[in-house]
């Protein structure tokens, strides 16, 4: 991730440029009355759009063209160059387009238009008589999202207890902890584009039975709801500590939700020591915040290294020394074994003083309503490469998805909110009837005070790793190998080299 530009670079795409300036496959930023444009050319087609990813401002000609898509360096969101649409998330918002003209060997940019959508859609518009998603979050949020910009028309509702969501969830233990975004940062879209969607958020009551015989749900609050296609998009909470570790105290907090992430901040506002049990992104992303808000951090893991399980030995000693260089300090090897009177104790007998604990010590998926109505589970609900589960017309996406991944050839499970977003699309899709496949590579990004690491693909275990360029200098990528196959890598100020092997494995995925 670089800097954002303060303003528009480039040259006035108005008064036009030689074509010979760009490349076939290539892009060029500029600007058009102010706005940052970015031209991009593909054969004898040339395309502008917006220059700045809808997600989080990302520069889109830092990015990578592909076919006659742009794809941003930072979070891989991917923009068609015909229509400006977001093709994959994490960006949800359409970017703007203008006319492009060729005069003379030049060419020129010039008004904004409206771009037509595909005409595809009308064929799958029809669909079930309803659809019913149980969760709101990135899986949730995205099928909704998909069906609509597909042309379906049917009901549509979403179910989550959660009063606030849908939201940025991976906001929570980064800029907005860390007090850098405010609140109204938060939500991914305002409650009128819902509403003008006609797309209806069910806060409050919880789902507690599937009856899919009956095609419905019952609520706890003895209502139930029917429905022409289902979606289990009910996400993962937080693993909690043992009763006699918790035992009601105050102090103790987790972070799944944006009321835990406030809870956490308010606690924040009056401590000056914390404590966060484990070492996982989660634990890190959040001792980082709080060394932004100025309080001491102690982590406390059992591993020998954080993150060491996914990004292996030597991501796992530079992400201790970037976060020790913060003040950060770490108790490896170690557990809790008492969290109380403004302390914890660790197992070799240490106490740390803390106003303030955070334990992110794993999440579990939600699968107690899919396992109670009998669906098919296997360290996850297991679904076919369509995302539909054991029981037809019944879909599922996000964390509690367990799925034959094409690229690794092993069923997986993952965690991470790029990737529940584009099963959310897949699964809008199976259910208007395109029989679309669930093939793309997973991504995920973890943010370390000014340092993020991007991660494409998927590897649980490997034979070998291999670093390229400098850790230290923070100019990298590490692939993970298993055999002569390449199942992850993770990048280091490489956005480009990033996209790159994202596409790579994409093509070897399609080839078979």
């Amino acid at each position: 991730m670089t800097a954002e530009q303060t303003g528009p670079i480039g040259p006035d795409l108005k008064q036009g440029i030689s074509a010979a300036e760009v490349a076939d496959g290539e892009s060029l930023a500029g600007q058009v009355d102010g706005e940052a444009v970015l031209l991009a050319r593909r054969g004898s087609e040339w395309f502008a759009i917006g220059a700045t990813c809808s997600h989080y401002s990302g520069p889109l000609p830092e990015g990578l063209i592909v076919g006659d898509t742009v794809r941003c360096p930072w979070h891989h969101a991917c923009f068609s160059l015909r229509t400006g649409e977001p093709i994959r998330p994490p960006a949800l918002n359409d970017l703007s387009c203008w006319r492009v003209e060729q005069r003379d060997g030049k060419v020129y940019v010039g008004q904004k238009v409206k771009p037509v959508k595909s005409s595809s859609r009308a064929g799958r518009a029809r669909g079930p008589s309803s659809v019913l998603i149980i969760g709101a979050g990135a899986a949730g949020n995205s099928t909704a999202e998909t069906l609509r910009r597909e042309g379906y028309q049917g009901p549509i509702s979403i179910v989550d207890p959660d009063p606030a969501a849908p939201y940025d969830r991976p906001n929570l233990s980064k800029d907005f902890l860390a007090g850098n975004a405010p609140e109204d940062w938060i939500p991914l879209h305002p409650a009128e584009f819902y509403r003008d969607r006609d797309i209806e958020l069910v806060h409050g009551p919880r789902v507690v039975a599937l009856e899919p015989g009956k095609r419905r749900v019952r609520l706890d609050n003895g209502d139930s709801l029917v429905y022409g296609a289902l979606v289990l998009a009910t996400g993962a909470s937080p693993v909690r500590l043992p009763p006699e570790l918790e035992s009601g105290n105050p102090a103790v907090h987790y972070l799944r939700s944006l009321a835990d992430s406030r809870a956490i901040i308010a606690a924040a506002e009056g401590s000056r020591r914390a404590v966060v049990l484990g070492a996982s992104f989660i634990g890190l992303e959040v001792a980082a915040s709080l060394r932004a808000r100025k309080l001491e951090v102690h982590v406390v893991s059992p591993g020998s290294r954080p993150l060491e399980r996914v990004m292996g030995p030597e991501l796992g000693d530079f992400i201790r020394r970037l976060h020790e260089e913060h003040g950060v300090t770490f108790h490896l090897g170690q557990i809790a074994t008492q969290i109380s009177s403004g302390k914890v104790i660790l197992k070799n007998g240490e106490r740390l003083a803390a106003d303030l604990v955070v334990a992110g010590i794993g999440v579990r998926p939600n699968l107690e309503l899919a396992e109670s109505a009998g669906l098919l589970i296997d360290g996850g609900l297991t679904v076919n490469s369509y995302l539909e589960t054991s029981i037809a017309g019944i879909y599922a996406a996000g964390d509690i998805a367990r799925w034959p991944d094409p690229h690794t050839g092993d069923r997986i499970r993952v965690e991470h909110w790029v990737l529940a977003e584009r099963q959310g699309q897949t699964v809008a899709r199976n259910i208007l009837g395109s029989g679309e496949r669930f093939d793309a590579v997973p991504f995920f990004w973890s943010q370390h005070y000014d340092v993020p690491i991007n991660y494409v693909g998927h590897a649980e275990k490997w034979d070998a790793i291999e670093v390229a360029g400098d850790i230290s200098a923070r100019d990298c990528s590490v692939r993970f190998r298993r055999g002569p196959k390449t199942l992850a890598i993770a990048t280091i100020y490489r956005d480009r080299q990033s996209l790159e092997a994202e596409v790579e494995m994409e093509r070897a995925i399609s080839s078979g």
